[in-house]
């Protein structure tokens, strides 16, 4: 750094150092009472000089100039200083000052007590420590010089430096606590501004995940629900339109299946838009809710369908969300089975081992490789389980048909 830099350093007040380091109420509370203060102190020195004996007759009237200069450059310059960090008003404000007092110790050394204000203006004006320490000395010795070349001064000049010294070591001593405090508020400050920066972050994230997390939700719903139920109006539209020309009544109850495929999808995109809950466990037990899916399954595809609870008939005492788990486990089974497997028969079954219960759906189909093939639905269908502590298995090999069994942990 050149000299230059150093000695503007020195005098002028960083940039960072300005504004408001406290709270902006208590900052404000804090500026309000060094106004209050420096006006009253002032109207003590004017009185003091107006119609005490601290001014000689002679040097009245200059020492009045030199008071009300003072009172226009705190108010022109040293308010937006202290108040609003104004570094070209601070700067010009402690020149007024270190000279003006320079001129009282020369006119009127009965008024320095106004050193008492001075000092903290300093530190306020400036509020680094760099700077404030080379215009607390600047503004100790401009003082000191005026009675040590006044000719009416009484008082030795070991007695000013004296003085001089313990008012200096003093405005030190404040000035570095100021700046410590005013620093450490800042910091504070900008602390507590990252914290609140960091909190609307995360609140943001949350909410985001949360989005994305209610898209997931839907779209496996949708899935489970409507995609299902289309796919099966689909396929037996299909049948209905081939088996029109040679068996009209055949093809007349494929109509009605899909009526009320298309009738249970309604009202499962109904119950999508109101709470996700499925239609089918409305007013149903678990049981009762998979041996109307297997009756279906079976009149949709002429499958043979075995249901089989065992000792389940009553209701296994699960949460309705391990209920809702296991329904769709065995929809997306029997969707499965529908698409790809070339099945001639079906068991659905329920069971119990320990707390834990499993809905199991096993055909005789063709089989495939688990290792080597992803079914999107299935896996789907894991994230779903997953949620309440369950798992899913899948069971097949090529030739040996399939078997997906999906657990909850139960009560």
């Amino acid at each position: 750094m050149s000299l230059t830099r150093r000695l503007a350093a020195a005098v002028v007040p960083p940039e960072d150092d300005g504004g408001e380091p406290l709270p902006e109420r208590g900052w404000r509370a804090t500026v309000v009472g060094v106004h209050v203060i420096s006006a009253v102190v002032w109207t003590l020195a004017v009185v003091s000089a107006a119609v005490g004996d601290a001014v000689d007759d002679d040097r009245r009237t200059p020492a009045l100039a030199v008071l009300a200069a003072l009172a226009v450059a705190y108010a022109a310059l040293g308010v937006p200083a202290i108040g609003a960090g104004a570094r070209r008003r601070a700067v010009a404000y402690l020149v007024v000052l270190v000279a003006a007092f320079g001129l009282l110790g020369w006119l009127a050394s009965g008024l320095l007590f106004l050193l008492f204000l001075a000092y903290p203006h300093v530190w306020f004006a400036v509020q680094g420590t760099l700077t404030g320490i080379t215009w607390t000395l600047l503004l100790g010795l401009a003082s000191a010089v005026g009675p040590l070349l006044s000719a009416t001064s009484a008082r030795s000049p070991g007695d000013l430096l004296l003085e001089t010294g313990v008012g200096i070591a003093f405005s030190l001593a404040l000035g570095v606590w100021i700046s410590r405090v005013l620093r450490e508020s800042a910091e504070r400050a900008s602390l507590i501004a990252q914290l609140e920066a960091t909190r609307s972050e995360l609140a943001a994230a949350e909410r985001e995940r949360g989005v994305l997390a209610e898209r997931e939700r839907l779209a496996q719903e949708v899935h489970d629900t409507l995609a299902q139920g289309y796919t099966s109006i689909v396929v037996l539209a299909q049948t209905a339109d081939a088996l029109l020309p040679a068996d009209p009544e055949a093809a007349r109850e494929r109509l009605a299946v899909i009526e009320e495929v298309a009738r249970d999808n309604l009202a499962e995109a109904r119950a999508v838009v109101a709470a996700f809950r499925p239609v089918a466990l409305d007013g149903s037990t678990l049981v009762e809710a998979l041996r109307r899916l297997a009756e279906r399954f079976a009149r949709e595809t002429g499958l043979e369908v075995r249901v089989d609870t065992g000792a389940l008939d009553a209701a296994p005492g699960l949460r309705r969300d391990e209920e809702v788990v296991l329904l769709r486990g065995a929809q997306e089974a029997l969707t499965n089975v529908r698409r790809h497997a070339g099945a001639t028969a079906v068991v659905l079954r329920l069971s119990r081992v320990g707390s834990q219960v499993s809905v199991h759906v096993e055909d005789d189909g063709v089989g495939f490789d688990p290792a080597s093939a992803s079914v999107s639905g299935l896996e789907g269908l894991r994230g779903r389980v997953e949620q309440v502590g369950g798992e899913v298995d899948v069971a097949s090999l090529p030739g040996a048909g399939t078997r997906v069994t999906v657990r909850v942990p139960g009560a």
